[in-house]
């Protein structure tokens, strides 16, 4: 009987979102991990794999980690997620990354394309809907298998918000938050229940609106809190369920950054909306009917990460 290949999971950039993938994709015994990073950061990826390592015995996880500086440990890979830039500081926003990440962003998508051309890519930098557009021209990776993560990200801080407010169990809010990864990030609060009753009726207009505003300025809440980093645990875990879905081929409907052909009026660019996410990468965008008020909204946020993707030099 054939031996079943253990899947290969590769994260590109070891700091902090980097090692809780790690830790997370072992946990979920989701394949082998290699944790890479660029030379002068070896000790820290294969101090953080060895760490891994240890812990697995304590829960009985099968999953290896290893940390790598050499792109040949990449090769073969069935998911790679991106991490690799430079987190923002206070005071910064995601497009005053633009310049820095984007070098790091060319450097990475021809690694991928020498050695996981195959691969389901998922990418974290910032600015996100310009990194994951760089990467897709450069790498030359097929439209369904490169993906940007924001909106599961975006979507969990506004469901995390509601359920704080109404002091309800979380596993009851259903929502969704569409457009780019930026504070003109668009919350769905007309499509959102708790318990199948519309968020509408459960909190007045003045708490709605509080709640759009926290969301939209998570990131830069975090990052003010932190003052030397970024978010990492809800950036690891959301990129987790991308990551799983298609492993699993579980077919989940998540909101992310997927190169748009026509839906919302919005013809090749990465922006966030409502994907289909199976063992065929991105195999349906779904699209909402919205209102004349979302859509002047999402067409702000559209306006706002066009710019930024428009000045991207490759």
């Amino acid at each position: 009987m054939a031996q079943t290949r253990k899947k290969k999971i590769s994260l590109i950039g070891g700091g902090q979102i980097g090692g809780n993938l790690a830790l997370l994709s072992v946990q979920k015994n989701l394949g082998d991990v290699v944790l890479f990073d660029i030379p002068a950061a070896e000790g820290l990826v294969k101090g953080k794999a060895l760490d891994i390592n240890q812990l697995s015995a304590v829960d009985g996880y099968d999953s290896r980690v290893i940390g790598s500086t050499d792109w040949k440990d990449v090769a073969g890979s069935d998911v790679v997620i991106i991490t690799a830039g430079v987190p923002r500081k206070p005071g910064m926003s995601r497009e005053d990354l633009l310049d820095i990440n984007l070098k790091i962003m060319k450097d990475v998508a021809v690694g991928i394309k020498q050695h996981a051309p195959n691969a389901f890519v998922i990418n974290v930098a910032n600015p996100l809907d310009a990194m994951v557009y760089a990467l897709y021209k450069i790498a030359e990776l097929p439209k369904n298998m490169v993906v940007g993560m924001a909106g599961v990200l975006d979507t969990s801080r506004f469901k995390c918000f509601v359920a704080e407010a109404l002091n309800t169990s979380i596993a009851d809010v259903e929502a969704l938050v569409l457009g780019g990864h930026g504070d003109d990030m668009v919350p769905l609060v007309r499509h959102a229940t708790v318990g199948g009753v519309p968020l509408t009726e459960l909190l007045p207009k003045d708490k709605l609106e509080a709640i759009i505003k926290r969301t939209r300025e998570g990131g830069a809440e975090l990052v003010a809190l932190y003052k030397t980093g970024s978010a990492y645990f809800g950036p690891a875990a959301s990129s987790i369920a991308m990551a799983e879905s298609f492993l699993l081929d579980r077919k989940r409907v998540l909101p992310a950054a997927a190169l748009l052909e026509g839906q919302y009026g919005i013809n090749g660019y990465f922006f966030g909306a409502p994907v289909q996410i199976g063992a065929g990468g991105v195999e349906k965008v779904i699209t909402v009917q919205l209102d004349d008020s979302e859509k002047a909204a999402l067409e702000k946020s559209f306006q706002s990460v066009k710019k930024t993707v428009d000045s991207v030099k490759l």
